[in-house]
């Protein structure tokens, strides 16, 4: 695993760009997306620049389940606010989460992967060290899956609804397994509160109790943090 720690998201979010176009330029072709206020930086950085997403694929990690894509907190939403009405792709997959049979919807979702394999993922983190929805004790080898979300993470989206009664709780998710497939991640991480879930990701035991754990076990891994949430790593990175 490589470790990169940065003063602040600003120069976190530049550094994972230059990452995502300099595989680009060595031929990539699909880029694995997430959500939420961790990867908006490099969105930014994205659609300010002059590169040319309209020859490549996105694939993203994750939708909530039965909220329309429509609404404003929707995951098909986020992306095109913040990506896709600036920087098309030439194709955009985002799980169906309105799919009249999810578990259907979620074996569709790895066949798209299957035929759409990731060459840079990327991905954020959850206080509680999960990666896309996959909470502790999901399974590593995990497919793509419907997901009963957490009161913690259900607890930490309440700020972008109304009311908490209005936190979707359920999602559709990458499994681990599926996220595994990546031929290379790029985890993102800033402030204090995750500062715990990055120490245990990166040194603590490959573990399902914290599901980023997994990614000790892949090949080619990439972490981008800022200086708040490297602040418990005991190593120099």
């Amino acid at each position: 695993m490589k470790v990169e720690i940065y003063k602040d998201k600003n120069e976190g979010g530049q550094a994972a760009f230059n990452i995502i176009k300099s595989g680009i330029e060595n031929g990539a072709q699909v880029l694995g997306l997430a959500t939420g206020s961790t990867p908006i930086t490099l969105y930014n950085a994205m659609t300010a620049s002059d590169l040319d997403f309209s020859n490549l694929t996105s694939v993203n990690l994750d939708e909530y389940v039965g909220l329309p894509i429509e609404n404003d907190q929707s995951y098909h939403y986020f992306m095109k606010e913040h990506l896709f009405n600036k920087k098309p792709f030439k194709k955009s997959y985002v799980p169906d989460g309105q799919a009249a049979d999810i578990e259907a919807a979620a074996k569709d979702y790895d066949r798209i992967i299957d035929e759409n394999p990731i060459d840079i993922q990327i991905l954020g983190i959850g206080r509680n060290g999960h990666i896309g929805f996959n909470e502790p004790g999901s399974s590593f080898d995990g497919p793509t899956h419907k997901v009963s979300l957490t009161q913690s993470t259900i607890d930490a989206n309440a700020r972008f609804f109304e009311n908490e009664s209005d936190v979707p709780r359920y999602a559709i998710s990458m499994g681990i397994g599926s996220i595994m497939k990546s031929k290379n991640i790029l985890l993102i991480a800033y402030g204090e509160d995750k500062a715990d879930a990055i120490k245990a990701t990166i040194e603590g035991p490959a573990t399902t109790d914290v599901p980023a754990s997994a990614l000790q076990n892949h090949a080619n891994v990439t972490f981008i943090l800022d200086e708040a949430a490297a602040s418990k790593l005991s190593k120099k990175y």
